[in-house]
């Protein structure tokens, strides 16, 4: 779990200097997000998203793949099982208002959880629908997280952002070395590491002087 929650710290870090408007982002980390926990979070404008929240008791990841066959709003509410083997230590989370709509349905067509002694993720026990490619959404959400390297996130974000993206800079961020205003500068003319300042402590991330 160090693992996942420092590649979401990178990609947070990563779009906070591609992209100084918050809302033009598609990866975020929120270090105080409730008292227990931090998250990370992602959506795309299109209206998929994923939550991953982080606490002393494990980790909670929960995606909403929009144009799948397994979303509530095609079901009546969540896919049999999606959420039925979450644990009781992440039950509030199936329950969190941010991650369900008005009428308090769970807007998640894909759900994983694992617990700190746990030796790997679990999902639920799931009769998945066939004849279908990714029904839940899951490799279409998760892409970065399941292909973590530096090229792949540079592939992304010439796609989202439409402009070049230097891979070494991507690499250096991807390594959680202190960044330097050359890498900011690699990935964007335009911003200094002191305008980095809320997004780097955001992130918990190191910066040159520290």
């Amino acid at each position: 779990m160090p693992v996942l929650r420092d590649l979401c710290r990178s990609m947070a870090l990563l779009e906070a200097v591609l992209s100084p408007d918050w809302e033009d982002r598609c990866h975020s980390f929120d270090p105080s997000w409730s008292v227990a926990g931090e998250m990370a979070s992602m959506r795309n404008g299109s209206g998929d998203e994923y939550s991953i929240v982080f606490s002393a008791g494990g980790a909670y990841v929960r995606g909403f793949d929009h144009e799948a066959v397994m979303s509530p709003y095609r079901n009546d509410g969540p896919w049999p099982g999606v959420l039925d083997g979450v644990p009781a230590a992440f039950r509030h989370c199936v329950e969190e208002p941010a991650f369900c709509d008005e009428d308090g349905m769970p807007i998640v067509t894909t759900c994983i959880s694992r617990e700190a002694a746990d030796a790997c993720w679990r999902v639920g026990e799931i009769e998945y629908p066939g004849g279908v490619d990714d029904p839940d959404g899951s490799a279409h959400l998760f892409a970065l997280l399941v292909d973590p390297s530096p090229e792949a996130f540079q592939r992304f974000a010439e796609d989202y952002y439409e402009v070049p993206v230097d891979l070494d800079a991507v690499r250096h961020v991807h390594a959680l070395r202190p960044l330097t205003q050359a890498v900011v500068t690699a990935l964007n003319a335009d911003l200094t590491v002191e305008d980095l300042a809320e997004d780097l402590a955001a992130c918990r991330y190191p910066s040159a002087a520290g």
